[in-house]
């Protein structure tokens, strides 16, 4: 039966009925632990037809293909791989159809994480990623898949380069999910409402979240999801938890349960619902009664306007937003200095005193006639974010550098600026198209700057126009009435704010960059408060102003006290007692008088090297250890754990501490290194290593000797390794259910043979109980759990 409407046709009519787990289902049918599960698209493709016809016959919409585990980096013959699975699931389709199955129905390439983390918290490198991610999509979509299944994807930026690598190797409906943990993040920080604005803005078909979390436990996540997302919502939980039941390995969640939470998922408005781990043909049979007669309703447009970081959203147009000005060379001799020698210490620095001033957003703009713009700009978003968690503002006119920067940018940005002029538009608007953003629009033309509030309300109408022609939502410009000096025009300020005005009442957001007001007149500070309180009293949605400055700083937050937009005077009061907001505090001072504990504490690798080698030649080494650098470790350990920083900002601070640790050493006597071993290995079966590497770097950090095997490694390696090194402990990583087993296997053999040997474990599919089963010595949350455990075992 060949199929009159695409999946999106269909979505848009009726909620969509996805499949359940595949690894899991097989292991019941045969599969060996430690043996991939694509595997058997050549070892036994009639198992592999069977599971996608059985879930037919329950009533999935959608079969993924069995290539989650495949890619260009683990097979060779990766073609051969997709294109097989890709057969095997059509011809499943072929016979449901044959036996009278109705209905159109839908085959998906599953595309899995890569197994590696990207630069620069890994070795990967974003264009190395998103042509690897390329490769799988480029041969699935020759083989006559129907949509692209990006899945269980824990951070935002691998996320993004698989659904570049979709779009522009194919022309396949987009459907992404995510690892959500129970506090509602990935494991890279990512809130539900980050990815939304990410994702939306890189135009996928529907988003959402799977694995990891049994349906209980990720509700509070898909309602996030739901509140935020214009597009269908997708929920694929897993069946539970994993735990140990008469020796065998079970989901702590029945069918009954599992379809009680979907059908109330299904009420909250999901669009598309399946399982993951644990789930099986029963489950989808049941879920699918169960929401039958749930009503079903396309999801309206939210109309809310975010941008984003690798961490979090921020909403525009609840309150005026702060956006930081400093990294911007007009008027700063010593930035223009720094990006002429290349000092992305100092550039870096003042970032964090500008985030640490309460900016919502910093503006970035590299621009000197004398270096390579791209090259710098492309270097400054991946270096900034790395330090920072706030969305930036990609500020340049060289279309170069804009694209450089978009397509790196791991987020939402804002992106300054389209202006109503023909070039401009269609340099810009495409780029905003492609890669997403809140777009500033200057309400400027080829005949200049309007001197009529009618002039400039026009250009903006036109813009707004031109960009729904690209499919951009009015909702995305941010329009830029522009700000002019009022010594040269004592007409200027009232024309601004009265356009301000205009735009607002018909639904616009606005910009200004604030102090532009006051050149050619003394004592500017003093215009330019006022000038911001009557822009903010006219509707300005942004400021670009000077975060350092306390007038500036006083009439905001006072503004928000006096005009209701401060509930509960929350923000005023926290101001005026000095109150830092939750965020790893960052050096007051020029980056020559940072401490070494606070240049590892913000993540800052160069300074930590120049002031730990600083240090050696009048400290003795083991009191800079006890006095700077395991009291920095000490300080971004508990904020991770307390949820005040996320991952990337604990490496970051953790490879701080390692240059550290290297300058220093070479001060320390001969054998006067910590040097205790631990051996880590992630497990027969799994190539996924994010969460090995991390613990691996934390454990650096604090000076002891790893050991690392690397992945896919076999009980019997990871025991003679023990034997050979003397290590008194051993780390095993497992990402993947089905690999648990090996596990299990890794930890009985080293008991066995090595006992006074303690063997530590962690990954996403365990718990505390599910390691206590298996014997472990150790259950490791995260990596700096695993610290805490590395410690208690050495003293």
């Amino acid at each position: 039966m060949d199929k009159k409407q695409t999946i999106l046709d269909i979505i848009k009519k009726k909620r969509i009925i996805l499949d359940g787990g595949t690894g899991t289902v097989l292991q019941k049918m045969g599969l060996k632990s430690g043996t991939p599960p694509e595997r058997w698209t050549f070892d036994h493709p009639e198992k592999i037809e069977k599971l996608h016809l059985e879930y037919l016959r329950c009533g999935s919409d959608v079969i993924v293909t069995n290539t989650f585990g495949v890619n260009s980096l683990k097979y060779e013959n990766y073609e051969e791989y997709i294109s097989a699975a890709v057969a095997i699931a059509r011809s499943a389709r072929e016979k449901y159809y044959a036996e009278g199955g109705e209905g159109d129905k839908f085959v998906a390439l599953d595309i899995g994480p890569s197994g590696k983390m990207l630069k620069p918290l890994g070795d990967l490198d974003f264009e190395d990623a998103v042509e690897l991610f390329a490769r799988s999509i480029r041969v699935g979509a020759s083989a006559g898949v129907d949509l692209v299944y990006i899945e269980t994807m824990n951070d935002s930026y691998e996320t993004k380069a698989a659904v570049l690598a979709a779009k522009e190797n194919s022309d396949l409906p987009i459907f992404v999910t995510n690892v959500y943990d129970e506090s509602c993040k990935l494991m890279t920080g990512a809130t539900p409402e980050a990815m939304v604005a990410m994702l939306e803005g890189l135009g996928v078909s529907a988003l959402g979240a799977n694995c990891s979390l049994g349906p209980d436990r990720l509700m509070p996540t898909v309602k996030r999801l739901l509140a935020a997302a214009s597009v269908p919502v997708i929920v694929k939980p897993n069946a539970g938890l994993p735990i140990i039941r008469d020796g065998e390995s079970v989901f702590d969640v029945t069918a009954e349960e599992f379809c009680g939470y979907m059908a109330e998922m299904a009420a909250l408005g999901a669009s598309a619902l399946g399982g993951c781990c644990g789930t099986t043909p029963d489950y989808i049979r049941t879920m699918r009664d169960a929401v039958f007669s749930v009503p079903y309703s396309y999801p309206e447009r939210k109309g809310i306007t975010l941008i984003s970081s690798y961490t979090h959203a921020v909403r525009v147009g609840k309150r005026p937003l702060l956006i930081g000005e400093r990294i911007n060379p007009t008027g700063k001799p010593r930035l223009k200095e720094a990006l002429r020698t290349s000092d992305m210490s100092y550039i870096l620095t003042e970032a964090l005193k500008e985030e640490e001033a309460g900016c919502d957003a910093l503006d970035v703009n590299v621009g000197l006639p004398e270096i390579d713009e791209p090259s710098m700009m492309r270097r400054a978003i991946s270096e900034l974010q790395a330090v920072t968690d706030l969305p930036l503002q990609i500020d340049t006119g060289d279309r170069r550098a804009l694209e450089a920067a978009m397509r790196i940018y791991n987020g939402k940005p804002l992106v300054n600026s389209v202006n109503g002029k023909s070039e401009s538009m269609n340099t810009v608007l495409p780029l905003v198209k492609k890669y997403g953003g809140a777009l500033i629009a200057l309400t400027m033309d080829e005949s200049g700057i309007p001197d009529t509030v009618a002039g400039r309300v026009a250009i903006a109408e036109r813009i707004a126009q031109e960009a729904e022609k690209y499919g951009i939502d009015k909702k995305e410009l941010i329009f830029d009435p522009l700000a002019m000096a009022v010594s040269s025009d004592k007409c200027a300020a009232r024309v601004t704010l009265q356009t301000l005005s205009e735009l607002t009442k018909r639904g616009y957001y606005t910009s200004l960059g604030v102090s532009n007001v006051s050149f050619g007149l003394p004592a500017r500070e003093k215009i330019n408060c006022a000038y911001f309180v009557m822009a903010m009293e006219a509707g300005l949605s942004m400021a670009i102003i000077n975060p350092h400055s306390s007038a500036m700083l006083d009439s905001y937050h006072a503004y928000l006290a006096l005009s209701g937009k401060d509930e509960s005077f929350t923000r005023y009061i926290a101001y005026a007692d000095g109150a830092k907001e939750n965020k790893p505090t960052a050096a007051q001072t020029p980056s020559t008088e940072m401490t070494l504990r606070e240049a590892i504490v913000s993540g800052l690798r160069d300074i930590s090297e120049r002031l730990a080698r600083e240090k050696t030649k009048d400290t003795p080494p083991t009191e800079i250890i006890d006095s700077e650098v395991i009291p920095a470790l000490k300080r971004v350990g508990a904020d991770f754990e307390s949820g005040k920083i996320y991952l990337p900002s604990l490496l970051m601070s953790a490879e701080a501490a390692k240059v550290a640790f290297e300058e220093i050493k070479k001060a320390l006597p001969k054998n006067a290194e910590k040097g205790e071993k631990i051996i880590l290995a992630t497990v027969k079966g799994d190539i996924h290593d994010i969460g090995k590497n991390i613990v691996k770097t934390l454990l650096e950090s604090h000076g002891y000797a790893v050991i690392d095997l690397g992945k896919d490694v076999s009980a019997e390696a990871v025991l003679a390794a023990a034997r050979e090194s003397g290590a008194r402990l051993v780390g095993l990583s497992a990402l993947m259910t089905t690999t648990v087993p090996a596990m299990e296997e890794t930890v009985r053999l080293i008991h066995g043979e090595l006992p006074t040997v303690k063997v530590m474990v962690g990954g996403a599919v365990l718990t505390a109980d599910y390691a206590d089963s298996m014997g472990a010595d150790f259950y490791a949350a995260d990596a700096v759990g695993a610290v805490k455990i590395a410690e208690a075992v050495f003293g």
